[in-house]
């Protein structure tokens, strides 16, 4: 298995187009373009405003629960854009968006098209959708147009690039939303539409709404499936969705890739048949063979890493790992059944997998890590429980107040993990910040901007009132992600070097590990005590000179650890050139 080399050394920053930043007002979304059309007096939210606060066209729709998913706040690629300061100086490499094609929800995963740019997200939402009225496309790329947000992904692209980053797209490849140009065609002629053959109709019966019953995913009647043939997908929708990615990597046609997106993020991949994703690889692959792709997969799951589909996934058990050792309480793992279930994951795949698997505390499908840490023994490895728990929206006892310095604390702890292990880590837009909240829509909030005045937060889900608690950037929390993602970037061991288990020590809850390459060796030694704890430096193969990497400061005659924290020691190994 090959997986592209630019990848093992990624730090990835995943972004939430819709609410990482507003870079352009005469672009914001209108209320004709909602997945509820028509509310009276709606109108985009402003980026500051108090989180579970409500406007009066929210309270007139039925408060809070009903008013959340209609809100938009004008995040758009020129808002991205902007922001590449910001990235590259936090020290991010690698970019993932989540899906950005055209589709009238604010997350995108019911895309009306794969080969257009949402038009809102775009310079020209209104010359966009005139372009689009005035040309009859279908899924022939002859029949395509470039709007003005196409070609906004484009020139982002181009940015991107330009200061030596990557950045991978969302292909949602299971299903498309009802605005899709084929589903709508569907609806108009039924079984004599050309795209017929396209999605999953359960039953064809002339007394059902529209002639047919169409298979949702996961029932959701709103994203109707693609249909399949034996282990792939129709041979129609593989021949677009091809096409569309072609597009994206190859956009003017002539082989330049450094003009298109570097890889793709596949939304859902466990309900996509293998046989698709082995021919998707082959056309990516083909396109760009530095190309990386990840799927979506919660579980263990090597089938999709043995070189022919995937060379990597989200790496969720990874993750399960971690809340159960670092985030539970009453029902923490040991440190040797941490050790061991990272070490069922490692060798459940390739070494060249492990390398540039995407290490996520959090996402868009989780509450952030700081509210995690606030709401501790969640049975996290329980996905279909712990996504309903995690919804503050529905479970009135999950904690979404702000989180405390314990929390703080523990989740400096935990990001000194993530960036020092095997793997690629991958930061959710503004976690480095502070921002918290639970699962979605509460993890979803507009990212918190040093330049700009939040309301605080007054009140819960619920609406029942609490102290003021500011909403303010955490810039310790970010000098600390800051610091520690230069720290693995300018370490070999930490980038490339193979993992070795050094100490578990059950009662005193110490992990050191060992990170070692053939220029430098880094040990890496964490507390996750209340207490204070001493260890004998030398069982840890560390001499007397030994060097904190994060304090410069020399062990002395012992190593002494704080409660909750770490520590990292780098030695440059005997015998290598420094060049």
């Amino acid at each position: 298995m090959r997986t592209p080399g630019w990848a093992r050394g990624a730090v990835w920053y995943q972004i939430f187009p819709e609410r990482f930043c507003n870079g352009d007002v005469t672009n914001d979304p209108e209320a004709r373009w909602l997945e509820r059309p028509g509310i009276t007096g709606w109108k985009v939210r402003r980026w500051t405003r108090e989180w579970y606060a409500t406007d009066e066209w929210e309270e007139r729709i039925g408060g809070l629960r009903s008013s959340i998913w209609h809100r938009r706040y004008g995040g758009d690629l020129a808002g991205i854009r902007q922001k590449l300061d910001y990235l590259q100086q936090l020290g991010v490499t690698a970019l993932y968006l989540t899906p950005v094609f055209m589709a009238r929800s604010a997350h995108k995963y019911d895309g009306a098209s794969y080969h257009h740019v949402d038009p809102y997200f775009g310079p020209d939402p209104a010359g966009d959708f005139a372009a689009l009225a005035a040309v009859d496309e279908t899924e022939d790329p002859r029949t395509w147009i470039w709007t003005r947000a196409d070609r906004a992904l484009l020139d982002l692209i181009n940015d991107v690039h330009a200061r030596g980053m990557r950045i991978i797209l969302d292909g949602v490849f299971n299903h498309t939303g009802r605005e899709c140009f084929a589903f709508k065609d569907l609806l108009r002629h039924g079984r004599k539409s050309p795209y017929a053959n396209w999605y999953r109709i359960e039953e064809w019966n002339d007394a059902l709404p529209h002639g047919f019953k169409v298979a949702g995913w996961f029932g959701h009647a709103s994203l109707p499936e693609l249909a399949r043939d034996h282990d792939t997908l129709a041979a129609p929708v593989r021949q677009y969705i091809f096409n569309a990615v072609r597009r994206w990597m190859d956009p003017h046609g002539n082989g330049d890739v450094q003009a298109g997106v570097d890889g793709w993020r596949l939304d859902v991949a466990f309900c996509v048949p293998h046989g698709f994703w082995k021919e998707f690889r082959a056309v990516v692959k083909g396109i760009n063979p530095e190309a990386y792709l990840t799927g979506e997969v919660i579980e263990v799951a090597p089938a999709y890493l043995q070189g022919d589909e995937f060379d990597a996934l989200m790496n969720y058990p990874w993750l399960t790992s971690v809340v159960e050792f670092f985030v539970d309480r009453r029902t923490r793992i040991s440190v040797e059944t941490f050790d061991r279930r990272l070490r069922e994951v490692r060798n459940a795949y390739p070494a060249e997998a492990t390398a540039v698997m995407q290490n996520l505390l959090d996402s868009h499908d989780t509450a952030r890590l700081a509210t995690m840490l606030m709401n501790p023994d969640g049975s996290f490895r329980d996905w279909g429980h712990y996504h309903q728990f995690s919804q503050a929206l529905k479970n009135a006892r999950y904690n979404v107040r702000k989180p405390t310095r314990d929390a703080r604390r523990r989740q400096r702890l935990i990001v000194l993990f993530q960036m020092t292990y095997l793997g690629a880590p991958m930061i959710y837009y503004g976690d480095e910040v502070g921002m918290w909240g639970g699962n979605d829509p509460c993890c979803r909030k507009p990212m918190v901007w040093r330049e700009l005045t939040y309301e605080a937060e007054t009140r819960g889900p619920d609406g029942e009132a609490h102290e003021a608690e500011e909403v303010v950037c955490d810039d310790e929390l970010y000098d600390w992600y800051r610091k520690l993602i230069a720290l693995r970037r300018n370490s070999p061991a930490l980038c490339e070097g193979r993992f070795e288990t050094v100490l578990c020590d059950n009662q005193k809850q110490v992990y050191v590990f060992k990170r070692e390459h053939l220029r430098e060796t880094a040990v890496v030694a964490l507390n996750n005590n209340e207490q204070a704890v001493q260890l004998d430096r030398r069982a840890l193969g560390l001499t007397e000179s030994a060097v904190s990497a994060l304090t410069h400061s020399r062990i002395g005659q012992r190593l002494v650890l704080q409660p909750v924290s770490g520590d990292v020691f780098l030695t440059r190994n005997p015998g290598v050139p420094s060049g």
